[in-house]
């Protein structure tokens, strides 16, 4: 799996088509209109200049970020060097890791859920929403897992929102029965 290195990650180019092509076959959808004329602007523009925030973890027990753009990076107030390695389940709000572990769960069993909503945690411990999340199953064309994907598409402060709020609405899988490639 690439990790992330001085603002990229090792094999970019190779990174970015996992994460575009993997997001096509399992969601159905692209990630994102095409911006690009080949696969290292592909990595450039996902990591420096998309809207959307997008985060990838391993396939370890406990899951460990290996890709964060700017976007995200920007929103959870962590360097791409602190991002790397940090486990995943430290995004989620304490009180909010029993919804984090159900997406997780989804994705793994269907290959992905869009539609949630959940609360995170910055750096510095201040609380938000991410919302239009879309999370998948990072598989390459040979169908290897390399992880899971996460893109968020709109995020706010947890006041903005009211305290009160539900974490999520149930995530849509728009599938019933497992991928074939699980």
């Amino acid at each position: 799996m690439s990790e992330l290195t001085g603002g990229r990650t090792t094999g970019c180019a190779e990174f970015a088509a996992l994460l575009l092509d993997s997001h096509l076959r399992i969601v159905g959808t692209p990630l994102c209109a095409r911006r690009w004329a080949d696969g290292h602007d592909a990595a450039d523009w996902l990591y420096e200049k998309a809207s959307f925030g997008l985060l990838a973890h391993d396939t370890s027990a406990d899951p460990r970020f290996v890709y964060a753009n700017r976007t995200a990076q920007r929103c959870f107030g962590y360097t791409e060097q602190e991002f790397a390695g940090l486990p995943s389940r430290l995004s989620a709000a304490a009180d909010a890791q029993e919804d984090r572990d159900a997406i997780v769960a989804t994705v793994t069993r269907y290959g992905f859920a869009d539609g949630y909503r959940g609360r995170r945690a910055r750096k510095d411990g201040s609380l938000f929403w991410i919302e239009e999340v879309c999370m998948w199953d990072l598989v390459d064309a040979h169908g290897l897992r390399h992880g899971q994907a996460a893109v968020f598409r709109s995020w706010s402060d947890t006041t903005d929102r009211g305290r009160a709020a539900p974490a999520h609405r149930q995530p849509s899988t728009r599938r019933l029965t497992k991928p074939a490639y699980l």
